[in-house]
C-alpha cells in the first residue's frame, strides 16, 4: 500500500509540475529542448528551487519491446516498461544536519517479460523485467561520518544497487549484467535485489583513497519464510520481512589514483577490482538426493529432498579501460570480467562467469553513444546435472542433462538528446535454462533468438 500511495503521488505530482508553463524569457545559459538533462525542463525554475532546499526528485520511464524470432517454447513479441521515481532529501542542505540522506524509490511496471513467457532461461533478458504493478523498492537513510570516510545506511535496502557491480557490465539489456544469474538462481527469491528489497544495514569504509570496503546485512529472502513466487507474495514491496534467515555480503572494491604518465593517464578512467563473498544462514534443499539419502529420481524417495544449512559464494569483478579516447574520462575501449561460484549440492548453478568489452564513441560523429558486446556462462551444478542423469536411470532415457546456459549480447546505445536514449540490443541464448524441457514434451527448449530495442526517458 505504501509502494502504491508513494508511486501515485509522485506521479501525480510530476504530472502537475510538468504542466507548469515555463518562463517567457528563458535565461541565455539554459539549455535547449535537446540537450537539457530531463524532457520536462525545470518546471519553471521549481526544480532548481527544491534542490536548493536538499530535495532531488528523479523520474524516469524505460519502455521496450521484444521478439524471440528463434527457439523458446513459443515466438511472441512483448513489450514491457517501467517508471521510476526516486526522491532524496539531503539533510544537510535542507536543515542543517551534516552528512544525512534520506532516499525513496518506487516503480510502476507494466507490460510482460520475455523470459517467463516465452523462453525460461536463466539470464532474464531484460533488466527491468518483472510482474506488473506499483511497488516500493527501497527506501533507507544513510549517515556520513568522519568527512565521508565512512557511511552507514538502514533501511529497505537492494544488493545490488552496491555490491557486484560493474561499470561495463551497465551498459546491457540482460538482467544478468546486473545481478549476476548465480545469485538470482540460487538465493531464496532472488536475493535482496530488482525488483524486491528487503530490510538490511550497510556500512561502507573508505579505508585508504584507494580501498573502500563494504559489508551489508539484509533480510534473507524478500518474501519472508512464504514459499512460493516471492514477487507475488510481496506484490506493493512493503512486506518489511525480517524472517527468511539472515543473508550477508562483504566487497573490497580497489582503484589505484591515476597516473597522468601512466597506462591509465591522459584523463582517462582508472581500473576498479573487486573481491567479494557472500553468506546465507537459512535452509537449502538438495539438488540430487533425498532425506533418506537415496537420489530425488529414486520413485521410492518420496520426493522430499535433503536439507543443508547454509550456503555462501565468491565473486571478482574487474573493470579495465584499454584505449582511452576523446575528451570524456569513459570514452574509449574497455573490458570487464565477473567471476562467481557457490557450492553444487545445494545450488543450481555452481560457477557463472561474464565479460564484455565496451566503445564509448566508436563512431566519431557520436561521441556520446556506447557500442559493447558480452557474453554470460551459468555452469548448472554436478549435483543438478547429476540427477538428471539418474532419471534416465530410471526410466526416462531421453531426459536431457541440464549443463549450462550461454548468453551473447551486443547492444547499442544511442544518445538522442540529453534527455532520452535509444537503444537496439541482439540476444543469443544458448541451452535456455540449463537445457530444460519443454513443458509437455520430451525435447529440451531450443536456442533462443531475441531481438530488443529500448529507450530510456527522463521526465
Amino acid at each position: 500500500m505504501v509502494g502504491h500511495v508513494l508511486f501515485r503521488t509522485t506521479l501525480a505530482l510530476a504530472t502537475a509540475l510538468a504542466c507548469v508553463p515555463a518562463r517567457a524569457q528563458q535565461a541565455a545559459d539554459q539549455p535547449g529542448f535537446w540537450d537539457r538533462d530531463g524532457l520536462t525542463g525545470n518546471w519553471g525554475g521549481l526544480r532548481g528551487r527544491l534542490a536548493d532546499n536538499g530535495v532531488a526528485l528523479n523520474l524516469v520511464y524505460v519502455g521496450e519491446v521484444f521478439g524471440l524470432t528463434q527457439g523458446g517454447v513459443k515466438r511472441d513479441t512483448v513489450g514491457d516498461g517501467r517508471f521510476e521515481a526516486t526522491v532524496e532529501l539531503d539533510a544537510q542542505t535542507a536543515f542543517d544536519w551534516h552528512g544525512l540522506l534520506f532516499h525513496a524509490t518506487a516503480y510502476g511496471i507494466h507490460g510482460h517479460g520475455l523470459s517467463r513467457c516465452c523462453l525460461q532461461n536463466i539470464a532474464t533478458v531484460s533488466n527491468i523485467e518483472a510482474l506488473p504493478g506499483d511497488r516500493l523498492f527501497t527506501l533507507w537513510a544513510q549517515q556520513a561520518l568522519w568527512d565521508g570516510q565512512v557511511s552507514l545506511r538502514v533501511g529497505q535496502l537492494a544488493a545490488d544497487d552496491e555490491f557486484v557491480t560493474s561499470r561495463g557490465a551497465a551498459l546491457f539489456v540482460n538482467g544478468t549484467f546486473g545481478w549476476q544469474a548465480i545469485t538470482g538462481a540460487d538465493l531464496p527469491g532472488g536475493g535482496p535485489a530488482y525488483p524486491l528489497a528487503t530490510p538490511g544495514a550497510r556500512v561502507q569504509v573508505s579505508a585508504t583513497p584507494e580501498l573502500t570496503v563494504l559489508g551489508a546485512v539484509f533480510s534473507g529472502n524478500p518474501a519472508g519464510s512464504a514459499i512460493g513466487e516471492a514477487q507475488a507474495l510481496d506484490p506493493s514491496g512493503t512486506t518489511f520481512s525480517f524472517s527468511g534467515d539472515v543473508f550477508t555480503i562483504v566487497e573490497a572494491q580497489y582503484q589505484p589514483a591515476v597516473d597522468e604518465g601512466g597506462p591509465w593517464g591522459n584523463g582517462g578512467q582508472a581500473p576498479v577490482f573487486k573481491l567479494g563473498a557472500w553468506f546465507h544462514g537459512g535452509p537449502f534443499s538438495d539438488e540430487h538426493h533425498a532425506a533418506g539419502g537415496q537420489t530425488l529420481a529414486d520413485p521410492s524417495s518420496g520426493g522430499v529432498p535433503a536439507t543443508r544449512r547454509n550456503d555462501w559464494g565468491v565473486y571478482g569483478v574487474a573493470d579495465v579501460p584499454l584505449w582511452h579516447t576523446g575528451d570524456k574520462p569513459d570514452g574509449g575501449l574497455a573490458a570487464f570480467l565477473r567471476l562467481a561460484g557457490a557450492p553444487a549440492d545445494r545450488n543450481l548453478i555452481a560457477f557463472y562467469a561474464d565479460g564484455g568489452l565496451t566503445w564509448k564513441g566508436l563512431l566519431p560523429a557520436r561521441a556520446d553513444d556506447t557500442a559493447g558486446l558480452a557474453v554470460a556462462y551459468a555452469q548448472i551444478g554436478s549435483a543438478a546435472a547429476g540427477l538428471d542423469q539418474d532419471y534416465r536411470h530410471y526410466g526416462r532415457p531421453y531426459y536431457p542433462v541440464r549443463d549450462h546456459e550461454l548468453l551473447v549480447e551486443f547492444s547499442y546505445q544511442a544518445v538522442v538528446a540529453g534527455w532520452t536514449t535509444l537503444q537496439p540490443n541482439v540476444q543469443y541464448v544458448a541451452h535456455p535454462g540449463g537445457n530444460v524441457l519443454v513443458p509437455g514434451r520430451t525435447t529440451p527448449v531450443g536456442d533462443g533468438l531475441v531481438l530488443g530495442l529500448r529507450t530510456s526517458v527522463r521526465l
